[in-house]
């Protein structure tokens, strides 16, 4: 099977072909690095300095391909041409030889080269001057400093300098990504949330409107109907304010006009007497305080709100109870209504009114229970009514 070697780079290339276009010009002129009659000139002959160069040139084209293997055999290169006359493109191209390997090489061969040209140097320096004894020996350290540690120094900077760029996209990258996903979550939660809203502020209306249209359609009674219509008004009014404030909250307006205000505590007296003239007996008793945080009031009129509007369309004749008490920091809501299925027209439901109710107690970081209890003879008629129960934290705390 034939081995594919990796397709070299075209700058490489380039450079490959303008170092060996360079070093047979330099070898053309009769230049040299080292003049024939040098003692280390093992290999006499212009023509022995063109197998060191075209092998480092052909090493040229693997710089990023092969880093290690062009760096392995560009030193046997450098190591022919130092006992030739030499050519300086050889020693030129050697030394991109060790950048690359430094630069585009493994973490282990980035890491290696270096300290391996450091001791090169070092020795380099010693081991002449050791030998010789005289100043001039300590040129071949700066030689071979040049040669090898320089690039190999210099290609270590460039590649710490090039990761901490491709870890600094890396972060922008997941940072980027992390304020998507948070963008997205956020969406999710102000949807939910303005469901929430929606539904608890037209639900109750709605649910009326429903009943006693149904029931102005069944009787043929010019009171009945005349009192039902007049319900219907009434409920459709408030519905639609509560839309405006909603839709005003909403609308991003440039004029002065502000939103109304968020419902409070102290609109559960006029809520109850809504639920009263709805047809429900309702007895209110609320003990909960001058001041709460705005997330508690709104969680708790509109806990009170869904649970009148559910004991109009499914509770059985009876009084129905809503009480409020708040101790030890928190606030406990309790409805209580006849458990069973009204003797009168009902509302269709979505279902979605204890959802709302518990998504509300949670945010908040409290409990919430709701579901039919047994009374004995002396409860409803089924012997059962339905409870709801939410305790919320009064303190500002970790929301659930």
């Amino acid at each position: 099977m034939a081995v594919r070697l990796p397709r070299p780079h075209r700058f490489d290339l380039y450079a490959a072909l303008a170092g060996l276009l360079g070093g047979l010009l330099l070898w053309g002129l009769g230049l040299a690095t080292r003049p024939a009659d040098d003692a280390l000139v093992l290999l006499d002959g212009e023509w022995w300095i063109l197998l060191p160069l075209v092998v480092t040139a052909g090493c040229e084209t693997l710089r990023r391909t092969m880093p290690r293997t062009a760096l392995l055999v560009g030193w046997a290169a450098l190591t022919m041409d130092t006992i030739t006359q030499g050519s300086l493109l050889t020693v030129l191209m050697f030394t991109d030889l060790v950048y690359a390997a430094v630069l585009y090489g493994s973490p282990a061969t980035a890491r290696r080269v270096p300290w391996i040209a450091g001791l090169m140097t070092v020795a380099g320096t010693i081991v002449p001057l050791a030998v010789w004894q005289r100043p001039e020996a300590l040129l071949v350290g700066v030689v071979v400093g040049l040669v090898g540690f320089t690039p190999a120094a210099t290609g270590w900077i460039v590649r710490n300098h090039r990761d901490a760029a491709e870890a600094a996209r890396l972060r922008a990258e997941q940072t980027a990504l992390l304020a998507e996903m948070d963008r997205a979550q956020a969406i999710v939660s102000e949807r939910a949330r303005m469901a929430r809203e929606l539904h608890d502020m037209v639900a109750n209306h709605l649910s009326a409107i429903a009943i006693h249209s149904t029931a102005a359609l069944s009787l043929d009674d010019p009171d009945t109907s005349k009192e039902a219509l007049g319900v219907i008004r009434e409920n459709s009014v408030e519905g639609l304010a509560e839309m405006r404030r909603l839709i005003g909250i909403l609308r991003d307006s440039s004029d002065d006009t502000e939103p109304s205000a968020a419902p409070t505590l102290d609109g559960l007296g006029a809520l109850v007497d809504g639920a009263r003239t709805n047809g429900l007996d309702v007895t209110l008793d609320a003990d909960h305080g001058d001041t709460l945080p705005a997330p508690v009031e709104l969680a708790a009129y509109r806990i009170v709100q869904e649970s009148l509007t559910n004991a109009l369309k499914h509770a059985c004749p009876g009084r129905v109870t809503v009480a409020l008490r708040q101790t030890d920091g928190r606030l406990g809501i309790a409805v209580t209504s006849p458990y069973g299925d009204r003797d009168r027209p009902s509302a269709p439901g979505s279902g979605a009114g204890l959802v709302g109710m518990r998504e509300r107690v949670a945010l908040l970081g409290g409990t919430f229970e709701a579901g039919p209890e047994s009374t004995g003879p002396e409860g409803s008629a089924h012997g059962k009514i339905w409870r709801v129960r939410a305790t919320l934290p009064v303190t500002e705390g970790e929301p659930a």
